[in-house]
């Protein structure tokens, strides 16, 4: 087979979380580019998104939940209606985060709560539901899903008046390894992606302090912010037959961040 039929997505369905916008929404898009149809979990817009999916000829659902509001019962639902609607699921993608900057001493439970209801728990009742689906499916060009984490270099670093944004990314690590160990044997990848410093809304905060953002920059050895479009390739890779022997790895995308 010619090497980049593995990369071919046709016929496949993706489910992208916070694919509004950002980071989730180059995703999305690279996956549809690849051949996939696209389920958008959304909070507040997806509209954009939409017209950028429909555009390449496929397919696309919109579904509205607030993860930080979301039961387990509720993300599963969400899993469901997928399958529903496309009549399986193949790709998952956990993209969906929010960040809290605040000083340790004064971070609040309220805070540190919410952060880990977004950044790790949906992730895990998504992947648990999503695996649970995948687990039913035929094998097709040797897998039966894949599911893709979005951790950040700060799964590997303590980063600065994040901790509980710190700790998410560091458990969902973890997570990517324990479900990996479970279901490489059956099918399913599970892999996760580690962005850098990218132009997003989480970002925005940090690009506006200019001594801050002046600091980040000039350690980054490619000399620039990364861009959303930075991930595609990886995600395409990662959803794709292209992957079906890598498990439980963690690919890192931040333009030298962590090597410097």
């Amino acid at each position: 087979m010619n090497t980049l039929n593995y990369f071919d997505l046709s016929g496949r369905v993706a489910l992208v979380t916070g694919a509004g916008r950002g980071i989730g929404q180059a995703m999305a898009v690279a996956l549809a580019d690849a051949g996939a149809d696209i389920a958008c979990l959304y909070n507040t817009r997806y509209e954009e998104t939409a017209t950028k999916i429909r555009e390449r000829g496929r397919r696309f659902l919109p579904i509205q939940l607030d993860l930080v509001q979301a039961t387990p019962a509720a993300v599963a639902a969400v899993v469901q209606q997928v399958v529903d609607d496309f009549g399986r699921l193949d790709i998952l993608v956990n993209n969906a985060g929010i960040i809290r900057r605040t000083k340790a001493v004064e971070y609040s439970a309220a805070d540190w709560e919410t952060v880990l209801q977004v950044n790790l728990d949906s992730v895990f009742y998504l992947s648990q539901a999503a695996g649970r689906a995948m687990l039913q499916q035929e094998l097709q060009q040797g897998y039966r899903g894949k599911i893709i984490q979005v951790a950040s270099v700060l799964s590997f670093q303590g980063g600065i008046l994040v901790p509980a944004y710190t700790a998410a990314k560091h458990a969902l690590t973890g997570i990517t390894k324990a479900l990996a160990n479970e279901w490489a044997g059956q099918g399913i990848g599970v892999n996760a992606i580690a962005p850098g410093y990218i132009t997003t809304d989480n970002t925005e905060a940090l690009r506006n302090d200019t001594n801050r953002s002046q600091a980040i920059l000039e350690r980054i050895p490619a000399g620039r912010w990364g861009e959303p479009e930075d991930l595609a390739g990886v995600t395409v890779f990662l959803a794709s037959a292209a992957s079906n022997y890598v498990h439980g790895a963690t690919f890192v995308v931040d333009g030298g961040w962590l090597a410097r």
